[in-house]
């Protein structure tokens, strides 16, 4: 009896304390649908990214060009020029693979780029989602779009068009 008891009294403590935290949850992939300015961003980093791969592929292809021709010439060359037109060759593929890093690599060009595109557009919405969970007294507003632990959620707790109502966007 007295473990009923204090089963009992732990459940009831349990309930009254989850009780007493708000939780919410919005949708990242939603708001930042709705935003243009992301939109805009996304379509400035694709160009980019196309225009930079383009001129990395542009000097792998002449490095691979210049290959080719050295296999077709190598039987008329002195030993002096095959070793030249090596090291040409091989320049030209170490020209190509530090192109490809300056715009790709982990601090490259792309990243910087998005870094200033996209890092005030996010910014905004952390404050969008602070001054909701300020305004409504949430403990903890989490992203559905980026947590698979999620399986189900009521939409009651959905806000992410309260953000967008913040970010100034009416849905």
């Amino acid at each position: 009896m007295k473990k009923l008891t204090i089963a009992l009294i732990a459940i009831m403590a349990c309930v009254f304390g989850a009780s007493a935290q708000k939780f919410a949850l919005i949708d990242m992939e939603y708001i930042l649908k709705n935003i243009p300015a992301y939109e805009v961003a996304n379509q400035q980093l694709d160009q980019l990214s196309q225009r930079w791969q383009k001129e990395v592929e542009a000097k792998a292809t002449e490095a691979q060009n210049m290959y080719k021709s050295f296999q077709n010439d190598m039987v008329f060359m002195t030993d002096e020029q095959k070793s030249q037109k090596e090291a040409q060759i091989v320049a030209k593929e170490k020209e190509a693979t530090e192109l490809r890093y300056k715009y790709f690599g982990p601090e490259g060009e792309l990243f910087k780029k998005r870094q200033s595109l996209i890092a005030p557009i996010q910014d905004e919405i952390y404050n969008a989602v602070k001054k909701v969970s300020e305004e409504r007294g949430y403990m903890c507003i989490f992203d559905r779009a980026s947590s698979a632990n999620i399986i189900f959620a009521s939409p009651r707790i959905d806000v992410s068009n309260e953000v967008l109502a913040k970010l100034g966007i009416g849905n």
